[in-house]
C-alpha cells in the first residue's frame, strides 16, 4: 500500500470545513500537562527504516521468550501449544481479509464458520445458544451484568471474590456510566470458596451473581446450589471462564444450571500475543437470546432449497435504532474465533478430553513438588491446570528474583491485589501441556533456593 502523506493545503482545507483554525483546536479537550508541546525528546527526529528495524529488533530481543524458559504464567492468559496448521488455514486470504460482513449472505464461507463456532461454543459452556463471539472475556463479563440488568429490571450485582480483578475493574468502569452496583471484594486464601457468602447476599434487589469457575485462584466449586439461590430469587447465574481447556473435563456451567455463561477463549487457537487480540465467548438459555449482545448466525434454505446461511440476529446499534441496541459492541473477533473454531474441530471432543486430562495430570505433578519445598503450602483442595501456592513470605520479590533466574513462576497475587497483605504470600501457578517435568524440577529447585 503506498502512503500519501497529506500536504499543507489539504489540511487547510479540511480545517476550514470544520472551522477548526488550526490542529491543536482539535485537542483542546485533552488536559493542557498532557500534551506533547514539541517532538518527544530523547527520539531522533529522523532515521531511515533499516536503522528503525534494527533498533526495534534490539528492543525485542530484551523480551523473554514464552517457550525458551520455563513458563508457569496463568491467570486468564494460558500458554497451549497450537498447532501449525491453525496459523495456515487463518492466513488465507478469504479468511484473513474477512470483517463483520455487512452484506452478510454474500459472504457465506464467514457465516459457516461463525455458526460453527457458535455450535462448539455453546456445547462447551453447556448453554442454549452462543452469539458470534466478542472481543474478549472481560468485556463480555459486562455485557452479561447488562444483560442480567436488562431482564431483571435490577440493578445490584453480586461480584464473586474469586473474579479476576480485571475482569472486576472493567465492570466497575462500565457501571459508572449505568448506574449499576457492584459488590465484591478480595479472596482469602484459603482453599474454600465464597460460594456460601454469595447465596447468603442474594436479596431482592439482586440482578445477577458472577462466579468464575475455576477462580483466580484455581479454586473450582459445585455451582448447582448457587444457581438454584439464584433462581429461588429471580436473580441470573453468571458463570465466567477463563481457562475454557477446563471443560474438557468439568461439568460444564449451564449443565449446573447457569443462566448465562462467558468466557475468554485465548486458549485455543490463540497465543498469548502481549494480552491481545483474544476473543470473548458468550452464551445463554434460549429464552434470554433477544437479550444477548453481538451477533448471530443461522442456517436456513435458500430459494433453491439449498442449505445457506443468514445473520439470524444483530441487536447492535450499527444494524439497529441506538436506543434498541442491547450493545454499543460493533464486531465480533472473527479472525481469532475462527483460530478458536479450527483448534477445536481439530482436537474434537475427544481430543479436548485428552488434552484436559494430560494439563490436569501435569498440574498435580507439579502441585505435588512444589509442596516439598520447604515453607510452601499448595492452598487448593481442587483444581484443574492451576493452583495457588502461599509462600510463607512476599511472592512479588520472589517472582522477579526467579524470572533473574530464567525460571517465570507464575503470577503473584500482590501484583493482582496490590495493597491487600493477607494476599502478598500468594502465587498463582499454571501448569499446561507444553510445561515439562524438567521445567517443574527447575521451579522447585529454584523456589527452595530462594526461600531458604
Amino acid at each position: 500500500m503506498r502512503y500519501l502523506p497529506l500536504t499543507p493545503a489539504d489540511r487547510s482545507d479540511m480545517l476550514a470545513v470544520i472551522g477548526a483554525s488550526s490542529v491543536d483546536d482539535l485537542f483542546v479537550d485533552v488536559p493542557e500537562p498532557a500534551r506533547l508541546d514539541g517532538p518527544v525528546r530523547d527520539l531522533p527526529l529522523h532515521a531511515s527504516e533499516l536503522a528503525v528495524e534494527r533498533h526495534m529488533t534490539a528492543l525485542a530481543r530484551k523480551n523473554v521468550v514464552a517457550g525458551e524458559v520455563p513458563f508457569f504464567l496463568g491467570a486468564g492468559a494460558y500458554r497451549h501449544h497450537v498447532p501449525a496448521s491453525v496459523d495456515h488455514l487463518i492466513q488465507r486470504g478469504e479468511f484473513l481479509t474477512a470483517y463483520t460482513p455487512y452484506q452478510p449472505e454474500i459472504a457465506q464461507g464467514t457465516l459457516q464458520m461463525l455458526f460453527e463456532f457458535q455450535t462448539q461454543v455453546a456445547r462447551l459452556l453447556g448453554t442454549d445458544v452462543a452469539n458470534a463471539s466478542m472481543y474478549d472475556g472481560s468485556t463480555a463479563c459486562w455485557e452479561a451484568i447488562g444483560m442480567a440488568r436488562r431482564i431483571t429490571r435490577r440493578g445490584k450485582a453480586l461480584l464473586s471474590s474469586g473474579l479476576h480483578p480485571h475482569y472486576v475493574s472493567v465492570a466497575k468502569t462500565m457501571a459508572r456510566y449505568t448506574g449499576d452496583l457492584l459488590a465484591t471484594g478480595a479472596p482469602a486464601l484459603t482453599a474454600a470458596t465464597d460460594v456460601d457468602q454469595l447465596i447468603a447476599a442474594i436479596d431482592a434487589d439482586t440482578s445477577c451473581v458472577v462466579v468464575q469457575y475455576p477462580d483466580i485462584l484455581g479454586r473450582v466449586a459445585d455451582l448447582t446450589p448457587l444457581a438454584e439461590a439464584c433462581q429461588a430469587n429471580k436473580a441470573l447465574l453468571i458463570a465466567v471462564v477463563t481457562e475454557p481447556v477446563a471443560l474438557g473435563a468439568l461439568r460444564a456451567p449451564g449443565e449446573m444450571g447457569a443462566d448465562i455463561v462467558v468466557g475468554e477463549g485465548q486458549s485455543l487457537g490463540v497465543g498469548l500475543q502481549f494480552g491481545g487480540p483474544y476473543v470473548g465467548l458468550f452464551g445463554c438459555k434460549d429464552k434470554y437470546v433477544r437479550q444477548m449482545p453481538g451477533r448471530l448466525c443461522g442456517e436456513t434454505i435458500d430459494a433453491d432449497g439449498r442449505r445457506g446461511f443468514v445473520l439470524t440476529l444483530s441487536t447492535r446499534e450499527q444494524h439497529i435504532r441506538r436506543e434498541k441496541a442491547t450493545s454499543n459492541i460493533c464486531t465480533n473477533s472473527g479472525l481469532c474465533a475462527l483460530a478458536f473454531s479450527i483448534h477445536m474441530t481439530l482436537l474434537g471432543e475427544a481430543g479436548l478430553r485428552r488434552l484436559a486430562g494430560v494439563n490436569h495430570a501435569a498440574a498435580c505433578r507439579a502441585a505435588d513438588r512444589l509442596a516439598q519445598v520447604p515453607g510452601v503450602r499448595v492452598i487448593n483442595e481442587a483444581f484443574f491446570n492451576e493452583f495457588t501456592l502461599d509462600l510463607g513470605q512476599e511472592a512479588r520479590p520472589v517472582v522477579r528474583t526467579l524470572a533473574e533466574r530464567g525460571v517465570l513462576a507464575g503470577v503473584s497475587l500482590g501484583r493482582l491485589y496490590p495493597g491487600e497483605a493477607a494476599l502478598e504470600n500468594g502465587l498463582v501457578v499454571a501448569v499446561t501441556e507444553t510445561v515439562t517435568d524438567e521445567d517443574i524440577e527447575a521451579l522447585a529447585t529454584a523456589l527452595t533456593e530462594v526461600l531458604a
